[in-house]
């Protein structure tokens, strides 16, 4: 802000807390401090940064006088989630031209820590609804996972090479229900017990196979689907 920012802004303070009004000599000297501590600070930003708002806010939440320190402060909080909530954006000059590359950079930051410019942030990945096409285009490939890297993966994960290789030749997809032997949940391949010498249980270890009692619930739901769409087609 410059002096004639600062004044206006001194005069809307004055305006909510009377406490605050100088004259003669004294109205120089608080317009002196004020623009010696908030010379670097701007009235306004187009992105949230409002100095009035931050004097209101402190003018209705506090009984003491406003002073400078409590508008830098929040300033300051300001920059810092601004900063925070950045990530350098490649620039756009040649990344051999160093000194190109570094004045493009600060004054990237900059413009983000002074509220000229929007943060730029990496795209996260949400658990919103999935595109149409996505949905479709899975579909027809298949699976995300392409099939040499599903091949280089089996020996890592045997549980689910196994349960692939099971639903692949049609056979019954037994981590598509629970077990009832070790409790393993949809999903999960089973577990097998260590027993300790006390005959107490020391841990699990994953199963690459199910137990065969999974197995045969998988069948038996299996057999059961398979009726359940034949009658529709007999009747």
């Amino acid at each position: 802000m410059d002096r004639r920012e600062i004044a206006a802004l001194l005069a809307y303070i004055g305006r909510l807390d009377p406490r605050t009004i100088r004259i003669g000599g004294e109205a120089r000297d608080q317009l002196d401090q004020w623009d010696e501590l908030l010379g670097d600070v701007p009235m306004a930003t187009p992105h949230g940064w409002d100095a009035r708002a931050a004097a209101r806010q402190r003018i209705r939440t506090s009984q003491y006088p406003i002073l400078p320190a409590d508008i830098a402060r929040p300033w300051e909080s300001y920059r810092r989630d601004r900063l925070g909530r950045h990530t350098d954006p490649t620039p756009s000059v040649d990344p051999d031209d160093q000194a190109a590359w570094t004045s493009e950079l600060v004054g990237t930051r900059r413009a983000v820590a002074t509220g000229s410019a929007q943060p730029a942030q990496y795209r996260a990945i949400t658990s919103g609804r999935i595109d149409p096409e996505l949905k479709a285009r899975l579909r027809e490939v298949g699976s995300c996972i392409p099939p040499g890297a599903r091949a280089a993966l089996a020996p890592y994960r045997p549980a689910r090479a196994a349960r692939e290789a099971a639903v692949a030749q049609g056979q019954p997809d037994a981590l598509g229900v629970r077990c009832a032997w070790c409790q393993a949940q949809v999903g999960e391949p089973c577990r097998r017990r260590r027993i300790g010498p006390d005959d107490g249980a020391r841990g699990t270890a994953p199963r690459a196979t199910p137990h065969p009692s999974r197995l045969d619930l998988a069948t038996a739901r299996q057999a059961q689907e398979t009726e359940q769409v034949q009658q529709p087609a007999m009747a």
